[in-house]
C-alpha cells in the first residue's frame, strides 16, 4: 500500500499521525501547513487529505472536523512511515539498573521491569512471567506470622523466588528447619517439579521419619512447584494510564473489559502465543489484537529468551492506539534483551 502513495501523500499522512499521537485530537489542514512551512498550501493539503480518506487511511469524526487515522492508516504508518531512533544511553542504563539489582527475587525484578516500562512508555506495562523450571540450590521456610509461612527458593543462578504458604495450626520453629533440611538433602540441583514424585513416594512408603506437621510442610512446599505445562502469570503495572484517554462511557467500559481480561490466567497463554509468532517485536493495533474482544487498544510485545533461544516469557506495553510507537518499540526491545540475559542463563 505504501508504494501506491506518492511522497507528498506519505508526508501528509505521517504528519497527521505524528500530531494525533501527541494531542489525541483531529488534525486539520491548517495545522499540517504550519508543520510543513511553505512546502504545501492548505488547499493542496486538503486535497491530499481527501485522497487519503478515500483510500481508507483517514476519517473525519464529524462534519467540518479535522482528520484522524484509521486502523489501516496506523498500520501503514507503523510498517513504513514512522522513524525509530536509537534508545538513548541513559534509558539503557535505567533499564539495566532496574532489572539487575543483585539478589532480588524474580518476582520483584519482573515487577520493577513492568513498572519501568509503564513509566518510559506512558502506557500500561505488562510481563508474562516465566515458568519456574530452574534447579533449586537451597530452600528455606520462614515464619511470617501465625497464619503465613514464606517459602524462599534460591535457584542455581542465585536468583530468588518467594512464595507464601497459608497455615491453619501453629508450626514449631524446629519443624521449619527439619522440613527445609529434608528437602535440601533430596533436591540435589533438581527442580521442585523433578524431585516432587520421588520425595512424595518416599514419604508414602514411610521411609522418612517425619512427624505429621513436618511432613505436611514438605508436602505443601512441594505443592507450590509449577505443574507441567503451566503457563506463567501476568504482571501489569500502570493500569491507571489506560484511563487517561477515556472520554465517553463506552470507552470506560472498554477499559474495564481490558483490565478484566488482563486478570485472567488464560490471557498469559495467549500473550505468549502472540510473542511466539515472530522472532522479535510484534505490534497489534486495534482489532488486530484478537486476545481482547474489543477495539481501541494497541499492544507492543516482545518475547524474552534463554541462551538457547527458547522463549520463556514476554514483555511489552498496552495502551490507546495512539501510542508513541517509535519511542516504545526500542524500549520494549532492549528490556526484553536484558530480561533474557538475566533469566535465560
Amino acid at each position: 500500500m505504501i508504494t501506491e502513495l506518492n511522497q507528498r501523500a506519505q508526508t501528509v499522512l505521517r504528519h497527521i499521525i505524528d500530531s494525533y499521537m501527541q494531542a489525541g485530537q483531529p488534525v486539520g489542514s491548517r495545522r499540517i501547513a504550519e508543520m510543513l512551512g511553505q512546502d504545501l498550501s492548505p488547499a493542496t493539503i486538503r486535497s491530499v487529505m481527501a485522497e487519503l480518506e478515500g483510500a481508507g487511511l483517514l476519517y473525519a469524526p464529524h462534519t467540518s472536523a479535522g482528520r484522524l487515522p484509521t486502523q489501516r492508516g496506523l498500520r501503514l504508518y507503523v510498517d513504513g512511515l514512522m522513524e525509530i531512533g536509537d534508545l538513548p544511553e541513559h534509558d539503557r542504563r535505567q533499564i539495566e539498573n532496574q532489572c539487575q539489582a543483585a539478589g532480588q527475587p524474580i518476582g520483584q525484578m519482573l515487577e520493577r521491569a513492568t513498572s519501568l516500562l509503564s513509566g518510559l512508555s506512558a502506557a500500561a506495562g505488562l510481563v508474562v512471567a516465566p515458568k519456574t523450571d530452574k534447579p533449586v540450590r537451597q530452600i528455606q521456610f520462614v515464619q511470617l506470622d501465625q497464619t503465613r509461612i514464606l517459602l524462599v527458593l534460591v535457584m542455581q543462578d542465585n536468583m530468588l523466588e518467594n512464595r507464601i504458604m497459608e497455615i491453619t495450626e501453629p508450626v514449631p520453629p524446629g519443624a521449619l528447619t527439619i522440613a527445609a533440611n529434608y528437602l535440601n538433602d533430596r533436591l540435589a540441583g533438581k527442580t521442585l517439579l523433578d524431585a516432587q514424585s520421588n520425595i512424595l513416594r518416599e514419604m508414602e512408603e514411610n521411609r522418612s521419619q517425619l512427624d505429621r506437621i513436618t511432613a505436611d510442610l514438605v508436602r505443601r512446599g512441594l505443592a507450590l512447584a509449577p505443574q507441567a505445562g503451566q503457563d506463567g502469570h501476568i504482571i501489569v503495572r500502570g493500569q491507571s494510564k489506560l484511563l487517561q484517554d477515556v472520554r465517553a462511557v463506552e470507552d470506560l467500559e472498554k477499559a474495564r473489559q481490558l483490565l478484566a481480561a488482563l486478570e485472567e490466567q488464560e490471557t498469559a497463554a495467549r500473550l505468549l502465543n502472540a510473542a511466539q509468532g515472530a522472532d522479535g517485536i510484534q505490534i497489534f493495533i486495534g482489532t488486530e489484537n484478537r486476545m481482547f474482544e474489543h477495539a481501541g487498544w494497541s499492544m507492543i510485545i516482545s518475547p524474552y529468551k534463554t541462551a538457547e533461544n527458547k522463549i520463556i516469557g514476554a514483555i511489552g506495553v498496552i495502551g490507546p492506539v495512539r501510542l508513541n510507537y517509535g519511542r516504545i518499540i526500542p524500549v520494549v526491545d532492549y528490556t526484553a534483551q536484558v530480561m533474557g540475559r538475566l533469566l535465560g542463563t
